[in-house]
């Protein structure tokens, strides 16, 4: 089988094979993360396809995907490892009689006693994985520091064991929707990758792709005005899940030409505010 990952054109066609459409700079940068195992920070709007390109990629080199999702107080112990104190308790409690507590402390902190996480779970596993850290940018700076080892060793420290060296070099991404300013040292480590909206014509093609029975038509309205809805001042532009939701609301409805009354009797669909459906309402109105 060829290697999907041997150059650009194959990434982009591959990624393609997986129902995913990306241009020349995304297949570029998941190209070169390849070949250099280095890991990729993938920041932009929420909804652009940045969590998608993870698992599309571990779909197309047919890796096993792990997410740790980030939030406001990740720690440690659900990023990395924690021990399992209810075993080692029972196995205290069974080896009382023992005269050596050498013996019971270096049985007890072994990896059976051992709670892996997902970034030691990716370093740890014999066989190919994607990583995918999804929002980094909800976590407190600190904790940004828990990833520093990991993506410029692909190694974990733990005290009591040691270092684990990573088995093979999984493929990262971590993504990032910008609420926050990332630090300098997580940055340096990594690839840098900015997902936008889509083109007219690749949010068509997109639409094509993942909805089915919908016509070329249809396709091409749906885009055109989501494009159009994003250019208004609004709290939140619609984002490529949701224009594929709309599509897909619109095929259910049968709609086949979208009028100013269809759509902004589904506006809601593709819009989650209400100043931002009045407004897109009004232009919509006004264009009709």
């Amino acid at each position: 089988m060829p290697d999907p990952f041997s150059s650009v054109q194959s990434v982009r066609e591959g990624l393609q094979s997986v129902d995913y459409l990306a241009d020349e700079g995304i297949a570029g940068v998941v190209y070169l993360a390849r070949r250099l195992g280095k890991p990729v920070l993938v920041e932009g709007p929420a909804g652009t396809g940045k969590t998608q390109l993870a698992k599309s990629v571990a779909e197309l080199s047919g890796a096993r995907l792990i997410r740790l999702q980030c939030y406001e107080g990740l720690d440690e112990s659900k990023a990395l490892y924690e021990w399992n104190y209810k075993k080692q308790l029972l196995r205290i409690q069974a080896d009382k009689s023992s005269d050596s507590w050498t013996q019971v402390h270096d049985d007890i902190f072994s990896e059976e006693f051992l709670l892996t996480r997902p970034l030691l779970e990716a370093i740890s596993s014999e066989d190919p994985v994607v990583l995918l850290i999804d929002e980094v940018d909800r976590v407190e700076i600190e904790t940004e520091a828990l990833l520093l080892e990991v993506l410029s060793e692909y190694q974990v420290s733990i005290p009591e064991l040691g270092t684990i060296r990573a088995k093979q070099v999984p493929m990262v991404f971590l993504t990032s929707n910008n609420t926050r300013e990332l630090s300098e040292a997580l940055k340096r480590r990594c690839l840098f990758l900015h997902v936008d909206y889509p083109d007219l014509e690749r949010e068509k093609q997109i639409v094509l792709t993942k909805v089915p029975d919908i016509s070329q038509s249809l396709a091409d309205q749906v885009a055109r005005i989501v494009r159009s809805i994003r250019q208004l001042d609004l709290k939140k532009a619609p984002s490529v899940s949701e224009t594929l939701d709309w599509a897909r609301t619109l095929v259910l409805l049968g709609i086949d030409e979208i009028d100013a009354k269809d759509a902004k009797e589904t506006l809601h669909i593709l819009l989650k505010y209400q100043t931002d459906i009045a407004k897109a309402a009004k232009e919509l109105s006004a264009e009709r």
